[in-house]
Protein backbone atom coordinates (compact mmCIF):
# COMPACT_ATOMS: atom_id res chain seq x y z
CA UNK A 1 0.00 0.00 0.00
CA UNK A 2 1.80 3.39 -0.92
CA UNK A 3 1.38 6.05 2.20
CA UNK A 4 -0.12 9.15 0.25
CA UNK A 5 2.07 12.27 1.80
CA UNK A 6 0.95 16.10 1.61
CA UNK A 7 4.26 18.54 1.99
CA UNK A 8 3.72 22.05 3.38
CA UNK A 9 7.26 24.27 3.32
CA UNK A 10 7.16 27.74 2.19
CA UNK A 11 10.72 27.34 1.03
CA UNK A 12 10.19 26.11 -2.63
CA UNK A 13 13.68 24.48 -3.53
CA UNK A 14 13.41 22.65 -0.05
CA UNK A 15 9.95 21.47 -0.80
CA UNK A 16 10.74 20.53 -4.05
CA UNK A 17 14.21 18.46 -2.84
CA UNK A 18 11.72 16.45 -0.19
CA UNK A 19 8.97 15.86 -2.84
CA UNK A 20 11.66 14.32 -5.31
CA UNK A 21 13.85 12.05 -2.74
CA UNK A 22 10.33 10.77 -1.00
CA UNK A 23 9.25 9.94 -4.21
CA UNK A 24 12.22 7.72 -4.91
CA UNK A 25 10.95 5.65 -1.82
CA UNK A 26 9.37 2.59 -2.11
CA UNK A 27 5.63 2.78 -0.77
CA UNK A 28 5.85 6.66 -0.50
CA UNK A 29 3.95 9.41 -3.02
CA UNK A 30 3.81 12.79 -2.64
CA UNK A 31 0.17 14.14 -3.53
CA UNK A 32 0.58 17.43 -3.37
CA UNK A 33 2.77 20.45 -2.03
CA UNK A 34 1.78 24.09 -0.28
CA UNK A 35 3.91 26.52 0.59
CA UNK A 36 1.85 28.40 3.12
CA UNK A 37 0.52 27.20 6.27
CA UNK A 38 -2.78 29.04 6.08
CA UNK A 39 -2.99 26.35 2.47
CA UNK A 40 -3.20 22.98 4.73
CA UNK A 41 -6.34 22.52 5.67
CA UNK A 42 -8.00 22.96 1.93
CA UNK A 43 -5.23 20.87 0.28
CA UNK A 44 -5.86 18.15 3.06
CA UNK A 45 -9.62 18.20 2.92
CA UNK A 46 -9.46 17.99 -1.15
CA UNK A 47 -6.50 15.57 -1.93
CA UNK A 48 -7.06 13.11 1.42
CA UNK A 49 -3.28 12.69 2.37
CA UNK A 50 -2.30 9.58 4.62
CA UNK A 51 0.29 11.89 6.54
CA UNK A 52 1.14 15.94 5.76
CA UNK A 53 4.73 16.65 6.40
CA UNK A 54 4.86 20.32 7.49
CA UNK A 55 7.63 23.00 8.63
CA UNK A 56 6.81 24.83 11.52
CA UNK A 57 7.33 28.80 9.91
CA UNK A 58 5.51 29.52 6.79
CA UNK A 59 3.38 32.36 5.98
CA UNK A 60 -0.57 32.89 6.83
CA UNK A 61 -0.52 30.02 9.32
CA UNK A 62 2.19 28.26 11.70
CA UNK A 63 2.62 24.55 10.75
CA UNK A 64 1.60 24.07 14.76
CA UNK A 65 -1.78 25.60 14.42
CA UNK A 66 -2.72 23.50 11.05
CA UNK A 67 -1.52 20.61 12.69
CA UNK A 68 -4.00 20.86 15.58
CA UNK A 69 -6.66 21.80 12.63
CA UNK A 70 -6.17 18.60 10.49
CA UNK A 71 -4.74 16.31 13.65
CA UNK A 72 -8.59 14.37 12.86
CA UNK A 73 -7.64 13.96 9.45
CA UNK A 74 -4.42 12.03 8.68
CA UNK A 75 -1.02 11.67 10.22
CA UNK A 76 1.47 14.43 10.81
CA UNK A 77 5.39 14.45 10.63
CA UNK A 78 7.10 17.79 12.06
CA UNK A 79 10.35 18.69 9.99
CA UNK A 80 11.94 22.11 10.68
CA UNK A 81 14.62 23.42 11.31
CA UNK A 82 13.63 24.97 14.50
CA UNK A 83 13.99 22.76 17.03
CA UNK A 84 12.48 24.66 19.72
CA UNK A 85 11.85 22.42 23.23
CA UNK A 86 8.29 24.70 23.43
CA UNK A 87 7.92 23.31 20.06
CA UNK A 88 8.04 19.59 20.30
CA UNK A 89 5.62 19.71 23.61
CA UNK A 90 2.81 21.86 21.75
CA UNK A 91 3.69 19.52 18.47
CA UNK A 92 2.49 16.45 20.91
CA UNK A 93 -0.06 18.20 22.45
CA UNK A 94 -1.60 18.72 18.74
CA UNK A 95 -1.17 14.91 18.33
CA UNK A 96 1.87 15.05 15.92
CA UNK A 97 3.08 11.76 15.54
CA UNK A 98 6.67 12.70 14.16
CA UNK A 99 9.26 15.62 15.20
CA UNK A 100 12.35 15.72 13.04
CA UNK A 101 15.04 18.44 11.65
CA UNK A 102 15.54 19.52 8.55
CA UNK A 103 19.33 17.94 9.06
CA UNK A 104 17.35 14.49 8.88
CA UNK A 105 18.13 12.18 5.70
CA UNK A 106 15.76 11.50 3.09
CA UNK A 107 15.72 7.52 4.42
CA UNK A 108 15.26 8.78 8.23
CA UNK A 109 12.17 11.24 6.95
CA UNK A 110 10.52 7.92 5.19
CA UNK A 111 11.22 6.27 8.18
CA UNK A 112 9.57 8.46 10.29
CA UNK A 113 6.33 8.67 7.84
CA UNK A 114 6.02 4.99 7.95
CA UNK A 115 6.11 4.49 11.43
CA UNK A 116 3.75 7.61 11.69
CA UNK A 117 1.51 6.65 9.68
CA UNK A 118 1.72 2.93 11.02
CA UNK A 119 0.52 3.97 14.57
CA UNK A 120 3.78 5.15 16.19
CA UNK A 121 5.85 8.01 16.71
CA UNK A 122 8.95 9.04 15.59
CA UNK A 123 11.04 11.62 18.18
CA UNK A 124 14.68 13.17 16.83
CA UNK A 125 16.72 12.56 19.94
CA UNK A 126 17.89 15.85 20.82
CA UNK A 127 14.99 17.43 20.43
CA UNK A 128 13.13 15.16 22.84
CA UNK A 129 16.25 15.84 25.35
CA UNK A 130 15.75 19.22 24.94
CA UNK A 131 12.16 19.75 25.50
CA UNK A 132 12.53 17.57 28.80
CA UNK A 133 15.74 19.68 29.84
CA UNK A 134 13.08 22.48 29.19
CA UNK A 135 10.55 21.89 31.39
CA UNK A 136 6.95 23.51 30.45
CA UNK A 137 6.36 26.87 29.76
CA UNK A 138 5.60 28.92 32.87
CA UNK A 139 3.28 31.29 31.43
CA UNK A 140 -0.34 31.51 31.26
CA UNK A 141 -2.76 31.78 27.93
CA UNK A 142 -3.47 35.04 28.64
CA UNK A 143 0.45 35.97 29.18
CA UNK A 144 1.53 34.28 25.60
CA UNK A 145 -1.03 36.33 24.16
CA UNK A 146 0.24 39.57 25.39
CA UNK A 147 3.67 38.48 24.58
CA UNK A 148 3.00 37.03 21.14
CA UNK A 149 0.69 40.44 20.34
CA UNK A 150 3.43 42.68 21.78
CA UNK A 151 6.05 41.24 19.79
CA UNK A 152 3.99 41.76 16.68
CA UNK A 153 4.74 45.33 17.61
CA UNK A 154 1.04 46.16 19.37
CA UNK A 155 0.39 48.68 21.66
CA UNK A 156 -0.98 48.25 25.43
CA UNK A 157 -4.16 49.52 23.77
CA UNK A 158 -4.58 46.85 20.50
CA UNK A 159 -3.55 44.55 22.72
CA UNK A 160 -6.33 45.04 25.53
CA UNK A 161 -8.71 45.40 22.58
CA UNK A 162 -7.50 42.34 20.52
CA UNK A 163 -7.98 40.16 24.14
CA UNK A 164 -10.52 42.05 25.00
CA UNK A 165 -8.96 43.34 28.08
CA UNK A 166 -8.29 46.55 30.44
CA UNK A 167 -5.24 48.02 29.35
CA UNK A 168 -3.78 47.95 33.34
CA UNK A 169 -4.68 44.19 32.78
CA UNK A 170 -2.54 43.90 30.02
CA UNK A 171 0.81 45.13 31.61
CA UNK A 172 0.09 43.37 34.47
CA UNK A 173 -0.11 39.94 32.09
CA UNK A 174 3.13 41.77 30.42
CA UNK A 175 4.68 42.33 33.50
CA UNK A 176 4.52 38.74 35.20
CA UNK A 177 5.59 37.26 31.83
CA UNK A 178 8.83 39.22 32.47
CA UNK A 179 9.09 38.36 35.85
CA UNK A 180 8.70 34.63 34.74
CA UNK A 181 11.09 34.60 32.61
CA UNK A 182 13.63 36.89 34.39
CA UNK A 183 13.50 39.59 32.12
CA UNK A 184 14.55 42.95 32.14
CA UNK A 185 11.94 43.94 29.54
CA UNK A 186 9.53 43.35 27.08
CA UNK A 187 11.76 42.42 24.21
CA UNK A 188 13.77 40.46 26.41
CA UNK A 189 10.53 38.23 27.42
CA UNK A 190 9.31 38.31 23.94
CA UNK A 191 12.85 37.06 22.82
CA UNK A 192 13.46 34.28 25.79
CA UNK A 193 9.78 33.19 24.97
CA UNK A 194 10.38 32.45 21.36
CA UNK A 195 13.67 31.13 21.83
CA UNK A 196 11.83 28.49 23.71
CA UNK A 197 9.01 27.79 21.42
CA UNK A 198 6.37 29.15 23.47
CA UNK A 199 5.03 31.72 21.70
Amino acid sequence: MTIRVLLADDEHLVRGAIAALLDLEEGIQVIAQVGRGDEVVAAVSEHRPDVAVLDIEMPGMDGLSAAEQISAQCKIVILTSLGRPGYLRRAMAAGVGGFLGKDASAEELAMAIRKVQGGGRYLDAELAAAAMAAGDSPLTDRERDALRLAGDGATISKIAGELHLTEGTVRNYLSSAMTKLNAQNRLEAIRTAQRMGWL
